[in-house]
């Protein structure tokens, strides 16, 4: 190990030491790491025994990365992630940083890392990936991605570098197009719907990324996972035409949107253990999977079921509202416009807000506040009140509906916000505090 290597390392363990004294955020450790070694990640990560798997995609990153770590686990190996969500490579640096000692090693069999798509570049320029599960491609934070083809772009580049596996959605014609750019060798793997249940494609995908003709979709084999939803509506069945079926199991994350992303994950994790592989073993673990921060997670605010439900683009706000719009709920919606959300906030006005009219939403928050609030009046959604504060806005809608159930649908910073704010408020595990799996 390079003395440079363990400087850094070193550096990074004593920045995040300060910051948690200090309740910062979780991506300096790893930035101050990596600006003193740019090939810190090489240096630690390369040398696993298992490899290194990437997730990646505009939706479903962490809930994905979260199941197939509990798969692995399960199944008996040693896995790093980076669990907070932090998906750029200086947060997968800080994630490093509690488990890594100053001699650059890790105790793990195998890293599953979750990564952002432009900075997954940045990280398989380190560490090319043995595996990557790349899982869709949406419009998400157009200041930043530009257009969908550049995001598709993005993926194609991250599947190149891949040295042994792939894993791909079948159902996404621009994540499918990608198995024609692997390297040679490369094993590819597929998940996708049953096909009898493909007319709910389009809730979760943009019309762009759909097969103009069903006979496009790639033709899913013996070992590639397919999706089979219960008849009750909540469980699920992963389905291996070549071995056992995995479930049904009920995950503990609802709707369709956490079933592909269970689908995903499982046939991953089949690619990766072979022969070890166990159905039984897989559905015990993804029955067991809490939902990940923020993303459907339901806290117990003093005797309030408050539900945080993130969203982030269009296509992800409108299967939030698919699964959770129609139910009753006192709504809050918190919209910022921070770097890591998006400083545009103009694809509001590509979702559908209908699912609200009937109840309405008690409050709009957040820096967009008031845009937020115009563009449901667009829809002919009522609004109580704006207040753009957001912990005067949490504190309010907390007081009005004690005890009755609430859900806040929030973009990135501003669940973030919120969440350090009920962890402090009811003795929550914050935010980078890994709670039970």
């Amino acid at each position: 190990m390079r003395l440079r290597t363990t400087a850094a390392i070193a550096a990074g363990k004593g920045t995040r030491l300060l910051s948690r004294l200090r309740g910062g955020g979780s991506a300096l450790p790893g930035l101050v790491t990596e600006r003193i070694d740019p090939a810190v990640l090489r240096h630690t990560l390369g040398s696993l025994p298992r490899g290194v798997v990437v997730v990646s995609g505009t939706n479903g990153k962490t809930t994905t990365t979260k199941m197939l770590v509990a798969l692995l686990r399960a199944h008996g190996l040693r896995v790093f992630t980076n669990p907070t969500g932090s998906n750029f490579t200086r947060g997968v640096i800080s994630s490093m940083l509690g488990e890594v000692g100053l001699r650059g090693r890790l105790a793990a069999d195998v890293a599953v890392v979750e990564l952002d798509e432009a900075h997954a570049l940045h990280f398989v320029a380190q560490v090319p990936p043995t595996h990557a599960l790349l899982l869709n491609v949406a419009r998400d934070q157009l200041d930043r991605f530009a257009e969908i083809d550049h995001t598709a772009g993005l993926l194609t580049r991250l599947g190149e570098a891949t040295t042994t596996g792939v894993v791909l959605n079948a159902d996404d014609s621009f994540i499918s197009r990608i198995r024609d750019h692997l390297q040679p060798g490369v094993q590819v793997r597929w998940f996708g719907v049953d096909p009898t249940i493909a007319d709910r494609l389009p809730e979760l995908q943009e019309a762009d990324v759909r097969f103009a003709d069903a006979g496009e979709r790639p033709v899913l084999g013996a070992e590639d996972g397919l999706l089979l939803p219960g008849e009750d509506g909540s469980s699920v069945t992963v389905r291996f035409p070549g071995g056992a079926d995995v479930g049904p199991v009920t995950l503990r994350q609802r709707g369709l949107a956490a079933m592909i992303n269970a689908t995903a994950a499982t046939t991953t994790a089949r690619a990766l253990l072979g022969p070890d592989f166990s159905a039984a073993t897989a559905a015990a673990a993804l029955e067991a999977v809490n939902p990940p921060f923020g993303r459907g997670e339901v806290i117990d605010a003093g005797g309030t079921p408050l539900e945080l439900v993130l969203v982030k683009n269009p296509a992800g706000f409108t299967v939030a509202l698919g699964t959770y719009g129609g139910e009753p709920a006192a709504t809050m919606i918190a919209i910022n416009d921070n770097y890591a959300d998006g400083r545009d906030v103009s694809w509001l006005y590509d979702v559908s807000f209908g699912s609200l009219r009937e109840r309405g939403v008690a409050l709009t928050s957040g820096v967009r506040a008031w845009d937020m609030a115009l563009r449901l009046r667009y829809d002919g959604v009522e609004v109580g009140e704006v207040e753009t504060d957001l912990d005067l806005a949490l504190d309010r809608f907390l007081a009005v509906h004690a005890g009755h159930p609430a859900r806040i649908f929030c973009t990135y910073t501003a669940m973030m916000h919120l969440r350090r704010r009920l962890a402090d408020r009811f003795g929550l595990a914050r935010f980078g505090e890994d709670p039970a799996a």
